[in-house]
């Protein structure tokens, strides 16, 4: 690998161990997990790696093959948000000492095998560089443990509203199965692909377009969404139904659309601004498309679980309101291709790709065709687009010495 060559030309020296975090795909459940929604998932067999090794004056020095700006800091000395790459690492850092005394610091290089974009590359980026910090400080975190300190990175100290959607992913998947996570309750199932399922292998479509979460409507998007339930909780209480409620009515901050059941909804959607109407519309309709997929999944209908992810994907788009030019442009392009069972972009849809689940046999046409349609639309993209086959995989380990 390239950051352990650079690693060795930077210090001299080979880098004590790699660290590695899969990638992750979600055919559906987008835009519901911040939410307490029901998600679905895959690790891929792409990732992050960080090659590194401990400094025992406890500095973080960090060089990525992605971004110019090598990054520095104490790991007990972690420096207010500095508007650049290393922020999601700093903020790492931060969340991690808050809950253990750290000493050690690292010495590393990160290398992604993919394209930024999509595919929470921040996640990954996040996990892998706390496999490496736990590591050199002897620490051993819980599977949930790590999913919490990874996300509070993001919302503390980046400042992005997420939720453990692609967290949970990339730590809790195996390979050959499906991830059912309910993140009200952190309950999930992990279903295996059938014998009698029809093969499969998971496309990733990458536009060329490459945006940040931080300063996106990304935020805003989450805000609706909880707006919605507010005022639905207000409209029922007004009618005498706050006993249908799942949640009372209480602060802002802690109001969940899934705590409002789809027939209070149902009854006083109407009443509610446009946008947020279609923010819930999604919502609700997601929860239903996860619940039907997971099933799908468990009797090996891939064709059925394939078209509630396209599904998922137009409703991403026109309900929830997300997704640029380009990767619409690219999902339009994808559920028209030979061989697709269904597809969706990936990630919040403010940038980089999308994903599908396609019949190996057909990997060719289809990246032709696809391309075609895309280069048509976007032919000045047509020398940072790719398409990569990839494969599920299991999640982070966290067995042995760091994590």
């Amino acid at each position: 690998m390239r950051c352990e060559e650079v690693f060795f030309g930077t210090y001299r020296k080979p880098p004590v161990n790699v660290a590695f975090c899969p990638y992750r795909v979600c055919p559906m459940g987008a835009h519901s997990d911040h939410q307490y929604g029901k998600v679905t998932g895959f690790a891929i067999d792409k990732g992050v790696h960080i090659a590194y090794a401990p400094k025992q004056n406890g500095v973080i020095e960090l060089a990525s093959l992605n971004f110019e700006k090598r990054a520095q800091w104490y790991v007990n000395g972690v420096p207010d948000n500095q508007g650049d790459w290393a922020d999601y690492l700093r903020g790492a850092t931060k969340s991690l000492g808050s809950r253990y005394p750290l000493s050690r610091g690292i010495a590393g290089v990160i290398e992604g095998s993919l394209p930024i974009g999509g595919l929470s590359s921040s996640a990954a980026v996040i996990i892998s560089f706390l496999a490496a910090l736990c590591a050199v400080n002897h620490l051993r975190l819980s599977q949930s443990e790590l999913i919490d300190v990874a996300q509070h990175a993001e919302t503390d100290y980046v400042g992005v509203s997420v939720g453990k959607l692609d967290q949970s992913c990339e730590v809790l998947s195996r390979r050959n199965h499906l991830l059912y996570l309910d993140t009200k309750d952190d309950s999930y199932e992990l279903i295996p692909t059938v014998p009698s399922m029809k093969p499969y292998e998971i496309a990733v479509f990458f536009s060329g377009v490459q945006r940040s979460l931080v300063g996106s409507k990304f935020n805003m998007r989450v805000d609706e969404l909880k707006s919605a339930a507010y005022a639905l909780k207000g409209y029922a209480i007004d009618d005498g139904r706050e006993d249908e409620l799942l949640v009372p009515y209480g602060r802002f901050s802690e109001t969940r659309l899934r705590d409002v059941p789809r027939s209070v909804y149902d009854d006083y959607k109407n009443r509610l601004p446009s946008a947020w109407r279609r923010r819930a519309e999604h919502f609700y309709t997601e929860f239903a498309r996860v619940e039907a997929g997971a099933e799908a999944w468990r009797r090996g209908d891939i064709e059925t679980f394939g078209r509630l992810s396209t599904e998922s994907g137009w409703s991403s788009i026109y309900n929830y309101e997300t997704g640029s030019d380009e990767l619409k442009a690219l999902y339009e392009a994808i559920i028209r291709a030979d061989g697709v069972y269904g597809g969706r972009f990936s990630g919040a849809g403010f940038k980089g790709c999308c994903m599908a689940l396609i019949d190996p046999a057909y990997e060719e046409r289809m990246r032709e065709q696809v391309s075609e349609a895309y280069f048509r639309a976007f032919p000045g993209l047509a020398d940072r687009f790719s398409v990569h086959f990839c494969r599920s995989a299991d999640g982070v380990s966290t067995e042995g010495e760091g994590l």
